[in-house]
């Protein structure tokens, strides 16, 4: 394994949390408030929400105010293929994907959809990563 972009990984600058929610005991609600102490700017992600916890919520990958350098998918398994293309495009260089059901075929696609960006990926079925000296 190289050591490409592991720094995105293990000490990101900017993260968006897919999936971000404001509903009790989902992982996108456990997952956006253990970003409470982020020292750098980290977006939620989710379409049918305007706000989340008094921040502004968007969309998608297009309408995201700044390229992650993590991004963290609690998105349903079809959307994450989909999602990391969109964000290698964009610049991102890693993802966790904490999505859990993925299929042997939405894992391998997952993997193609990553590796003509470098995008490094963490996962899925994955608990996530707790980087404490970045909050």
């Amino acid at each position: 394994m190289t050591q490409r972009h592991l720094d995105r990984l293990l000490s990101p600058q900017s993260v968006a949390v897919f999936g971000a929610s404001d509903k009790p005991g989902r992982v996108g609600t456990t997952v956006w408030q253990n970003l409470v102490s982020f020292e750098g700017p980290a977006a939620p992600v989710n379409p049918r929400l305007a706000t989340l916890a008094g921040v502004r919520c968007f969309a998608g990958v297009a309408e995201l105010p700044f390229t992650p350098d993590l991004a963290v998918l609690c998105t349903p398994p079809d959307t994450i293929a989909p999602l990391i293309a969109q964000l290698g495009a964009r610049g991102t260089r890693a993802a966790i994907i904490v999505t859990a059901g993925l299929t042997a075929q939405q894992k391998q696609a997952a993997l193609e959809a990553a590796r003509p960006h470098t995008l490094r990926l963490l996962g899925p079925n994955c608990i996530g990563l707790l980087s404490p000296h970045s909050g």
